[in-house]
């Protein structure tokens, strides 16, 4: 057997169970990035989060062993090995599974932090896979930290809130400047309007996208809508 060949197999005796100890941190540290996104219902949680991180670690394993295996190349050999690459295309890859977690709906986007926390996660499967265990523990614990402690800051925090309002009224031209003045004395901003005009059923949809600063106080708003004279319908989301 060639001198490397030996080498190779020594590493991988001598490795076993530290591969195997590097696979077991990931699934533990991703699965529990995974279980605080599974008990607020996302649809990315605990088991998802676990198998990205431990397939990062696996695949950053498999290109620790190309480079022991191959590290005898030399520039001038056809065969060039590059580990980086393996990472490099994690990261991409990750981006399309974060996309498929993300959700447009209406003027809202949800799904940004579970996104965000896959991606997270198959950095800490990448950190595991390396030997880098200490900064894996550690993003591990801030990052739940910030999903479970600086929610609660974030909720306290006054900000602007978006929202869709679809108002469904008789046709009137004076309705719309009637709904836009009202909606300003009360606090909203208009963001965005557009009108869908029915003429078989007498009646007009205006979708506004507006925005206010603190509490939405959604309730009220409907309630005072639907008493104003001439509205049919009225929907906030």
């Amino acid at each position: 057997m060639p001198p490397s060949m030996d080498f190779v197999a020594s590493e991988i005796i001598h490795f076993d169970y530290s591969l195997l100890g590097r696979l077991v941190l990931a699934a533990v540290l991703g699965g529990m990035l995974g279980f605080e996104r599974e008990i607020h219902g996302r649809p990315a949680g605990f088991r998802t989060h676990l198998l990205v991180a431990l397939g990062a670690c696996l695949m950053m394993l498999i290109s620790e062993f190309f480079y022991v295996k191959y590290n005898h190349l030399t520039s001038s050999d056809p065969v060039r090995i590059d580990p980086g690459r393996v990472a490099a295309q994690i990261v991409t890859g990750i981006g399309f599974l974060g996309a498929g977690a993300i959700i447009k709906d209406g003027s809202a986007v949800r799904g940004l932090t579970t996104a965000a926390c896959l991606w997270v996660a198959a950095g800490i499967g990448m950190a595991a896979g390396m030997g880098l265990y200490v900064p894996a523990v550690a993003v591990t614990g801030m990052a739940v930290g910030t999903l479970m402690f600086l929610k609660r800051a974030e909720k306290r925090m006054a900000k602007e809130r978006y929202a869709a309002l679809t108002v469904t009224c008789n046709v009137d031209p004076e309705i719309r400047k009637f709904l836009e003045e009202f909606l300003g004395a009360g606090g909203w901003r208009l963001v965005e309007t557009s009108v869908e005009k029915d003429m078989v059923a007498g009646e007009v949809r205006y979708d506004f996208v507006v925005s206010r600063y603190g509490g939405m106080a959604s309730g009220q708003l409907v309630d005072e809508i639907a008493e104003l004279q001439g509205v049919r319908k009225v929907r906030f989301r």
